[in-house]
């Protein structure tokens, strides 16, 4: 008997789909049977092409087991639709995840903790997501500057990833509201 030790590719997972918008930002929500081919019921990224257009995403949980995609303004731009046009979509799953966006606040706190640098590069970029997600989470400011100061303590202590975090949350607090897409129930 022999074992394969062959990886896998992904396969793409392709849908057509209507640009939507959501407190003035425009996403796209995946169909259910597309959602459930991913690997996770949390952030995934992937490579993908929309309209002819390629890019690099993190796929967002709804909090309702399902996902949506952040249409960012270069993308939409590149697109030239409307939120009454259909999209052709094809997304691949990909373990090689990019750079997150660091907030200012928290950006500010890691600067101000200059034995953080090798610790954060030293992060996977996924684990940098964690974090970055984590903080966002609230609305509320005394949370988040709680949060970052948190972050900022684990990080010391040698902690890689965020403690009792919902990965499968929506934690997009200005699209999301108890962890759950807004407009859907």
């Amino acid at each position: 008997m022999t074992m394969s030790t062959r990886k896998s590719t992904p396969t793409a997972i392709e849908f057509s789909t209507q640009l939507e918008v959501i407190n003035d930002r425009p996403i796209l929500r995946l169909p259910a049977d597309s959602s459930a081919k991913l690997p996770s019921r949390g952030q995934v990224a992937a490579n993908g092409q929309m309209g002819g257009v390629d890019f690099t995403t993190v796929i967002e949980p709804d909090g309702m087991r399902g996902h949506w995609i952040n249409v960012t303004d270069e993308l939409s731009v590149q697109l030239d639709t409307d939120n009454a046009d259909s999209v052709d979509v094809s997304l691949t799953p990909t373990k090689e995840w990019p750079e997150t966006s660091i907030p200012d606040d928290f950006d500010a706190a890691l600067s101000d903790s200059p034995e953080l640098t090798e610790v954060w590069a030293g992060l996977t970029p996924m684990a940098r997501w964690e974090w970055v997600r984590w903080i966002q989470a609230t609305k509320n400011a005394d949370t988040r500057a709680r949060r970052v100061e948190v972050a900022i303590s684990k990080l010391e202590s040698g902690k890689r990833r965020p403690c009792c975090f919902d990965l499968a949350s929506c934690t997009d607090p200005e699209l999301a509201k108890s962890g759950k897409l807004l407009g859907i129930s």
